[in-house]
């Protein structure tokens, strides 16, 4: 079965990745706007839709309106829930549609999502992948403009 998604805690991948937005506190809307370009990157290079959820009674009022489309969600936990519990109910509702990644470092949330047939990932893992992916896809463009531009400098 394909991945069909892939479901992310946000603040979880927040506090494990203090390579993004250096020196901002983990739940500014500045770390969360940079996890955001991060994710639309790495989705960008695997064409599989990102939903990205984060805690709270909704988008907190100083919360810029980050563009969600089909293929990157940015959904906030309503009150009375948790981003885990959305998390866990997307996951359950998406596997019908094939295999959902869940990305976490709650346990009890890994351990649900893997009981509902779902595969979860550590975020440690996840941003050893993000990154790799992304230097990769940095490699090949760098390739790819050079060709290009000693095509065009042939061509003159």
């Amino acid at each position: 079965m394909a991945l069909a998604r892939i479901l992310v805690d946000g603040y979880s991948l927040l506090h494990n990745w203090p390579q993004l937005a250096q020196g901002q506190p983990r739940h500014s809307a500045a770390a969360r706007e940079e996890l955001i370009h991060a994710l639309t990157q790495y989705r960008d290079a695997i064409s599989t839709p990102i939903t990205i959820v984060f805690d709270g009674a909704g988008a907190p009022p100083a919360t810029a309106n980050s563009p969600s489309t089909p293929q990157l969600e940015v959904l906030y936990s309503k009150a009375g829930q948790t981003a885990d519990e959305v998390i866990e109910r997307a996951a359950y509702r998406l596997s019908a549609f094939g295999e959902v990644l869940v990305v976490t470092d709650d346990f009890a949330e890994r351990d649900t999502v893997l009981s509902l047939g779902g595969m979860a990932s550590s975020c440690l893992n996840f941003i050893q992948t993000v990154e790799n992916t992304l230097a990769e896809l940095r490699r090949e463009l760098k390739h790819r403009n050079r060709k290009e531009r000693e095509r065009f400098r042939r061509s003159r």
